[in-house]
């Protein structure tokens, strides 16, 4: 049964809209970046030391930070104030990210931990384990090495992805399938950038799953034009892509609200841990869907249209 009977849009000619939209979305994303000096880089990339903890009731935030001012670790007095100080998951939780130091102490985050469980000695849970919620250290040589692998996966993706379209349909659908996924990517990492999200590895995990939904979704409709175009080979090119993406229609939205919906509860009662995850899948389902339509398919028009002349 279709969730959606028999339509008759044309969508092709809000593409010129959508265009806008895209290119306002995209540039706001970019002076974002700009302004931001980059996206903002977790420890899985920078290096560093990320170091969550549990007390048992609420701490100010702000108590937290002028403590850390002054950290004596072994004679070595440290200014961790202008360190990453956030609350997470509710007010009693404390997360502090420190970047990596040239004369880092040994056993530095375990120090660390000491020092702010004696920032609040009376709002220590008895048991360390449900004090301690997380430590997770990264050298900076390392983060370097996985920023080079995470960008060599995402070319490598969009790079394999351009040549079996090009095989499977043509090369003019393979440009609008990776125009479309470019797309895709930009807007989400541009949100990230306005919102202040952390890319992490997690992050680009989600990413190249975007990649591949969205991707997924654009051959759907891609596949449903190449059999129009046989069927109605003197048919207008442009009525033929209308005609396919409403017959795709029905199965797009389906397909996309499932995973909407999934990805919403992920956000909601996911956990702080994959809560940025959860936020680049909700992003990319809506966006993916979207230049599935309004991207890929007005390339492709275009490209054709310029080869006809």
């Amino acid at each position: 049964m279709r969730f959606i009977k028999e339509t008759h849009i044309d969508f092709m000619s809000q593409s010129r809209l959508a265009g806008f939209l895209s290119l306002f979305l995209i540039a706001a994303g970019i002076i974002s970046l700009g302004l931001n000096g980059g996206p903002k880089l977790g420890i899985d990339f920078n290096g560093g030391t990320m170091i969550a903890v549990n007390y048992s009731e609420t701490v100010n935030i702000e108590e937290v930070r002028s403590a850390l001012a002054n950290v004596s670790l072994d004679g070595q007095s440290f200014d961790f104030s202008k360190a990453e100080i956030k609350h997470f998951g509710d007010h009693s939780n404390v997360a502090v990210r420190i970047p990596t130091l040239e004369n880092e102490p040994e056993n530095f985050s375990q120090k660390v931990v000491g020092f702010m469980r004696s920032i609040f000695p009376d709002k220590v849970p008895e048991i360390e384990t449900d004090f301690i919620l997380s430590i997770e250290k990264v050298g900076p040589k390392v983060g370097a090495e996985l920023s080079g692998d995470a960008m060599m996966a995402i070319f490598s993706a969009l790079a394999l992805i351009l040549i079996y379209i090009s095989i499977r349909f043509e090369f003019t659908f393979a440009v609008g399938a990776i125009a479309a996924l470019a797309h895709d990517i930009m807007i989400t990492l541009g949100f990230f950038s306005i919102l202040g999200y952390e890319i992490t590895l997690a992050v680009i995990a989600a990413f190249l799953t975007i990649v591949g939904y969205s991707l997924n979704d654009t051959i759907v409709i891609f596949d449903r034009i190449r059999e129009n175009l046989k069927l109605n080979k003197r048919a207008n090119y442009t009525d033929v892509i209308n005609q396919s993406i409403n017959e795709s229609l029905s199965r797009t939205i389906i397909t996309s609200l499932t995973t909407f919906f999934v990805v919403v509860i992920l956000f909601l009662f996911g956990g702080e841990v994959i809560h940025n995850l959860a936020f680049a899948l909700i992003i990319g389902v809506i966006v993916g869907t979207y230049s599935s339509i309004f991207v890929a398919s007005p390339i492709v028009i275009r490209m054709h249209d310029n080869k006809q002349n």
